[in-house]
C-alpha cells in the first residue's frame, strides 16, 4: 500500500444521510415562515457545515432562531434513514486489515458523526472521527487537516483523502496529498474535476479497486 492513512469524508462518501438532512430542513424552515426546500436544494446547499448551509435559505440575523429549531429535531432523528454507502464497510475493513489507518474527516457535527459511525458499524475500523465543533476549523481550512494528521501521527506523503465535494479536494490540496472523488454525494464529476480532484469514481467499489486494489 502506498497510502498508510486514508481520511474519509462522511456524508455522500461513506454514508447517505441526505434524506435525514432534508427532513430536518423541511421541519425547520416553515416554522420560520419560509417555504420547505426541495431535496435538490438541500443537496446543493450542504457540505460547508450546518451554519453555512443554513445561510443559503435564511438571512444571517435568523440563524440562531433556525438552529434552535433544527438541532433538537436533528438530535432526535439523525439515525432515521442513515444508510452506509454500498461497499463502505468492506473498504474500511479491508484497508484496516492491511494496516492502513482510517479516519473520518467531516464537516458534520463531530458528536453526530461519531453517533452515526457507531450506528453503522464503522467505529471498529476507524481510528478517529474529526468533525465540526471538535476544533475551531472546518474543511478546507489547512489547520483542520494539519490537526488530523498530527493527531493520527500521519505523514502527508503517505496520506490521501476520499470525498465527494470541492471542500474535500481543497483540504487535500492544501495539505499536499491526493483527493480521490466519488460522485455518490453532492457534486458531479465535472465539479470535482474543476476543483482539482486527483481521480474521480462512480462509487467506493470502483475507487477501492483502482486506488487500493480492494475488490
Amino acid at each position: 500500500m502506498r497510502f498508510r492513512t486514508v481520511l474519509f469524508d462522511l456524508d455522500g462518501t461513506l454514508m447517505d444521510h441526505l434524506p435525514a438532512i432534508h427532513r430536518c430542513y423541511v421541519h425547520t424552515l416553515p416554522q420560520l415562515g419560509l417555504p420547505a426546500p426541495t431535496y435538490e436544494q438541500v443537496k446543493r446547499a450542504i457540505g460547508g457545515g450546518l451554519e453555512n448551509a443554513m445561510l443559503k435559505f435564511i438571512p444571517p440575523e435568523r440563524l440562531g432562531e433556525a438552529l434552535a429549531i433544527y438541532r433538537p429535531y436533528w438530535d432526535a432523528n439523525l439515525l432515521t434513514g442513515a444508510e452506509p454507502m454500498p461497499g463502505a464497510l468492506t473498504l474500511l475493513e479491508k484497508l484496516q486489515a492491511r494496516g492502513v489507518t482510517n479516519a473520518v474527516f467531516t464537516n458534520k457535527l463531530g458528536s453526530s458523526a461519531r453517533e452515526v459511525c457507531a450506528h453503522l458499524g464503522f467505529m471498529p475500523h476507524v481510528r478517529q472521527v474529526f468533525g465540526a465543533k471538535d476544533t475551531a476549523w472546518l474543511k478546507p481550512a489547512p489547520e483542520f487537516t494539519e490537526h488530523a494528521l498530527k493527531t493520527l501521527g500521519a505523514d502527508a506523503a503517505t496520506t490521501c483523502l476520499v470525498g465527494d465535494s470541492p471542500w474535500d479536494v481543497q483540504a487535500a490540496r492544501h495539505a499536499g496529498f491526493p483527493c480521490f472523488g466519488v460522485t455518490t454525494g453532492t457534486h458531479t464529476a465535472d465539479e470535482l474535476r474543476a476543483a482539482g480532484a486527483t481521480a474521480i469514481y462512480d462509487d467506493l467499489a470502483a475507487l477501492g479497486a483502482a486506488e487500493f486494489a480492494v475488490t
